[in-house]
C-alpha cells in the first residue's frame, strides 16, 4: 500500500496506508528503527446505526478504517499537515482529521473532527490500536498504563512510546488494554475492542500491543473535536517533558506551529519568477513542486542521511527495505533542494558523506541512517573468485559532483575545505585510478539500476562530471598537480566513451560494455584495492602519470595504443533511460547529433504505448513487469526516467516554445500522482496504481531539480533576461571567475 501522507521532523517519521493507519514510525532517525514496521495500528470508531440494515445483528457496532468508510487522503496547501476525510454511511458521521508531527519535538498530534450526521445526541468512542515493536523486533518490549501521565506506555530499553487521546486540553483515555500480539496465534488487543469495551488490563510484557478508547458526546447534527497523540523518547523522562509540553502548547497549538513553520521553511523556495511571470508555471505543477520540496523533507535525517524511500510494504517483496542512504539518490537530491534555495540540507548530506567515504576514496552501495554500512548484494569477488569492489562507482562520482555544484552557488569555503581534504581529493584520486590503463575507461562496477556489472554509459558519464568537479576545485585550492591529473582524466575517459561507446549499428551509444578477459580486469581492480593504479600493458613498472600532459615517449604511445585496441568489450545493446546522462553531465554538449540520436531512441523505443503513457528505465524492465508486451509496454512508466526526457528538452531549447514538450512531461507527471501529491516509483502501465516504495525520494526530487532548471531556461528565454533591478541568480551551471579555472 503507497505511504501517501508521511508527516516528520527529521527526527521522527510516521507514515500512513490507504487505510488512515500508522504503518511505519521512525525514532530518533528517519528510515532507522521501525517501530511500527510488523503490522497497521487500526483507527475506528464505535457509535450506534441510525438505520440498521438486515445484515447488522446489533443496534451498536465498531468499523475500524478498513469497514466501510470511504476516505480521502491529502494535505493542507504548502504544509506537512494531512488533510483526511472518512465517512462512513451505516454509522451516519463523517470525520476530517488533520496529522502534524510537532517540528522540533518527537511527538504526533492528531486533530480529530467528528460530525454527527443525523438529528439526535450520541455518543461515541473512538479507538486506537498500537501494534508496536520497539527497535522493529517483538522480544522483550512493555506495554502498561501510565496513571501520573494518563497514557499508555511501551518501551525497550532506550526507546519509550507514549499514547493518549486528548479532550478540552487534557489526557483522556476511558478504557485500555494491554496485551500480547503475534505470538502463539494471538491477533492482539484490537479484537477485545469489537463490542465497544475494552479489559484494562494495566500491563503486558514479550511480544506485546495495546488498544485505547476515548468517549466523546456528539450533539444532533452537531460536531466535537477529539486529539489523538502519539509520542517518543529514549526515556520516561522524555516522555514527561512532552507531556508537560503538549499541556502548555496544548494538541491545536503544536498543529497550529508547526503549520506555520512548515509554511515558512516553504517560502525559502526558488519560486519568485512565478510572481513576475505568473503564467510560466501551470497550478498543477507549482503545487507538486512545493509538496515535492515537502515530501523530500520527510525523507531527511537531522544528521544528514537522505533516505530513498520508507515503505515497509516493501518487505513482503524482499525482506528488505528503501530505508538506506544511497550515496548517488542522496547526491541528485541534495543537489535538487540546494538548487531550489535550501543549502542546508545539501550541507548536512556532505557532512554525512565526509565521515562515511572509505580510505580508499570510495563509498559503498549503502548506508545506514546512522552512517553504519547497509545490508547489500554486491559481492567481493567476481563468479569466478576474482576480486572485485562491490560498488556503484557514479555513486562516488555524483557526491563529488554535487559538492562543486553547492560551492559554485553559495561559495563557503570555509565549509568546503574540509571536504576537499578528506573526501574529495581521495574520491577523485579514487576515480584516476579505478581506470583501464590501456582503454581509459572506468573499471565495471554495478550500475545505477544495481542489476548488472560492466562499464556503463551512465556510471562513464557520472565520472566525467566528477573528476571535472575535482579540477575545479584542485584550481581553486592552488593544487596544480592534482589540477593536470584530474582535467587529463577526465578527457581520456570522454576520448574514451566516444570512441568505445558508441555503435554505427545501432546509430546511438549503448549503455554498458563488459570486458571480455575477466581475469586481466581483476588484476586490475586488485591493483587499485592495493591502492596502486594499475600498470598499462607492456610498462616495465609503475607509473601514475607518464607527466601532467599524459605523454611518455612516442615509443610508449605506440604501445599503449596497440595494447587498448587488444582490449575487447562485450557490446549491450539495450536502450536504457539512463543514458541521459551523457548531456546532463557534461561529457557530450546537448548540441551534439550524438546525443540528440540516443535521446530520440529513448523516446522512441521506451515510451510506454497505452493510456497511462511514461518513460520505462530500460527495454524488458523485470522490475515489478506486470506484461511481457515488451512492444507495447517495455517496462512499467518511472517518474525519473520520464522527467529526465523534459530536462533534455529544457537543455536543448533555444526559444520558449521549445520548453512546451519539458511542461507537457511535467504536466504528465502531476496529472499521474496520487491525490495527496505523492509520487511512487513507478506507477502501472494500465492502472497507473503505485508501484514499488511510495514515496519515493528521488522522484520527488527529479520534479524538484526539473523545475527549478525549468524556471532558469524560462528567464534566460524572456526577452530582456532577469529583472534589471535584482541580480541574476548564481547557478551552479554558471562559469565560475575563478583564477585558473577553465
Amino acid at each position: 500500500m503507497p505511504r501517501d501522507i508521511p508527516v516528520g521532523n527529521g527526527q521522527m517519521l510516521v507514515t500512513f496506508d490507504e487505510l488512515y493507519r500508522v504503518r511505519d514510525l521512525y525514532f530518533p532517525h528517519v528510515g532507522q528503527e521501525n517501530h511500527a514496521g510488523g503490522g497497521p495500528c487500526r483507527f475506528g470508531v464505535w457509535a450506534d446505526l441510525p438505520a440498521p440494515s438486515t445484515d447488522d445483528r446489533r443496534r451498536n457496532r465498531l468499523y475500524w478504517t478498513d469497514q466501510g468508510w470511504r476516505i480521502e487522503r491529502k494535505y493542507q496547501p504548502d504544509t506537512l499537515a494531512t488533510d483526511v476525510t472518512l465517512a462512513h454511511d451505516g454509522l451516519q458521521l463523517k470525520l476530517r482529521c488533520c496529522d502534524v508531527v510537532d517540528f522540533h519535538r518527537p511527538v504526533l498530534v492528531r486533530r480529530i473532527e467528528i460530525a454527527n450526521l443525523v438529528d439526535k445526541s450520541r455518543e461515541v468512542r473512538l479507538f486506537h490500536h498500537h501494534d508496536v515493536q520497539m527497535f522493529g523486533t517483538r522480544l522483550g518490549d512493555t506495554a502498561y498504563y501510565d496513571p501520573q501521565l494518563r497514557s499508555l506506555i511501551h518501551y525497550r530499553k532506550s526507546r519509550y512510546l507514549m499514547a493518549c487521546f486528548y479532550v478540552n486540553g487534557e489526557p483522556q483515555i476511558d478504557d485500555y488494554a494491554t496485551g500480547t500480539a503475534g505470538f502463539q496465534g494471538a491477533e492482539g488487543t484490537w479484537r477485545d475492542a469489537e463490542d465497544g469495551r475494552l479489559g484494562n488490563n494495566a500491563i503486558a510484557q514479550g511480544s506485546v500491543d495495546s488498544t485505547m478508547m476515548c468517549r466523546a458526546h456528539l450533539p444532533a447534527n452537531g460536531k466535537t473535536v477529539v486529539y489523538l497523540v502519539l509520542a517518543c523518547g529514549s526515556q520516561i523522562g522524555d516522555l514527561e517533558e512532552l507531556h508537560a509540553f503538549l499541556h502548555r502548547e496544548s494538541p491545536q497549538g503544536v498543529i497550529d506551529r508547526t503549520t506555520a513553520y512548515w509554511r515558512l521553511w516553504l517560502s525559502a523556495a526558488w519560486s519568485d519568477i512565478t510572481d513576475e511571470h505568473p503564467d510560466a508555471i501551470p497550478p498543477k505543477v507549482l503545487d507538486l513542486f512545493k509538496r515535492s520540496l515537502l515530501l523530500v523533507r520527510t525523507q531527511i535525517d537531522n544528521d544528514g542521511a537522505i533516505i530513498a524511500a520508507n515503505d515497509s510494504d516493501y518487505m513482503q517483496f524482499s525482506r528488505d527495505t528503501y530505508s538506506y542512504l544511497w550515496p548517488r539518490d542522496g547526491a541528485l537530491v541534495a543537489d535538487a533542494m540546494d538548487a531550489a534555495g535550501f543549502p542546508d540540507l545539501a550541507r548536512s548530506f556532505f557532512t554525512f558523506c565526509n565521515r562515511i567515504v572509505s580510505e580508499g576514496g570510495y563509498f559503498l552501495h549503502k548506508y545506514n541512517p546512522d552512517g553504519s554500512p547497509a545490508s547489500s548484494w554486491h559481492p567481493w569477488v567476481d563468479g569466478n573468485g576474482q576480486p572485485q569492489l562491490p560498488i556503484q562507482e557514479d555513486e562516488t562520482a555524483l557526491v563529488v559532483w554535487a559538492v562543486w555544484r553547492h560551492f559554485s552557488r553559495y561559495r563557503d569555503i570555509e565549509f568546503v575545505r574540509p571536504l576537499w581534504m578528506r573526501m574529495i581529493r581521495p574520491a577523485a584520486d579514487f576515480m584516476v585510478r579505478f581506470r583501464d590503463p590501456d582503454t581509459h575507461l572506468p573499471l565495471p562496477s554495478y550500475d545505477l539500476w544495481e542489476e548488472r556489472f560492466g562499464v556503463h554509459a551512465f556510471t562513464v558519464a557520472t565520472v566525467y562530471g566528477g573528476l571535472r568537479a575535482a579540477y575545479r576545485f584542485a584550481v581553486s585550492f592552488g593544487d596544480t598537480r592534482r589540477a593536470a591529473r584530474y582535467k587529463q582524466a577526465a578527457d581520456e575517459v570522454k576520448a574514451a566513451f566516444c570512441r568505445r561507446m558508441w555503435s554505427d549499428r545501432l546509430g546511438r551509444f549503448v549503455r554498458r560494455i563488459t570486458p571480455v578477459d575477466a581475469k586481466r580486469t581483476a588484476m586490475l581492480v586488485d591493483e587499485v584495492r592495493q591502492g596502486r593504479a594499475p600498470r598499462p600493458e607492456g610498462s616495465d613498472g609503475f607509473e601514475e602519470l607518464s607527466d601532467h600532459n599524459g605523454n611518455g615517449s612516442s615509443r610508449k604511445r605506440k604501445a599503449r595504443r596497440a595494447a587498448a585496441a587488444d582490449v575487447e568489450y562485450e557490446v549491450d545493446p539495450v536502450i536504457d533511460a539512463s543514458m541521459y546522462a551523457i548531456f546532463a553531465m557534461g561529457l557530450l554538449p546537448v548540441e551534439d547529433e550524438r546525443v540528440a540520436r540516443t535521446m530520440a531512441a529513448i523516446r522512441e523505443e521506451l515510451w510506454i504505448k497505452t493510456d497511462v503513457g511514461g518513460v520505462a528505465r530500460y527495454t524488458d524492465d523485470y522490475y515489478h513487469q506486470v506484461t511481457q508486451d515488451t512492444d507495447r509496454v517495455p517496462g512499467n512508466p518511472w517518474f525519473i526516467c520520464t522527467l529526465w526526457l523534459a530536462e533534455y528538452e529544457i537543455a536543448r531549447a533555444t526559444t520558449l516554445e521549445g520548453l512546451e514538450e519539458a511542461m507537457r512531461v511535467l504536466e504528465w507527471t502531476a496529472d499521474h500522482a496520487l491525490a495527496s501529491g505523492v509520487l511512487a516509483e513507478q506507477v502501472h502501465p494500465e492502472t497507473n496504481a503505485p508501484l514499488s516504495v511510495s514515496p519515493l525520494t528521488w522522484s520527488h526530487a527529479t520534479v524538484v531539480s526539473t523545475v527549478v532548471k525549468y524556471m532558469n531556461k524560462f528567464e534566460d528565454l524572456t526577452e530582456g533576461g532577469p529583472p534589471h533591478d535584482k541580480p541574476r541568480r548564481r547557478r551552479a551551471t554558471d562559469p565560475v571567475p575563478l583564477t585558473g579555472g577553465d
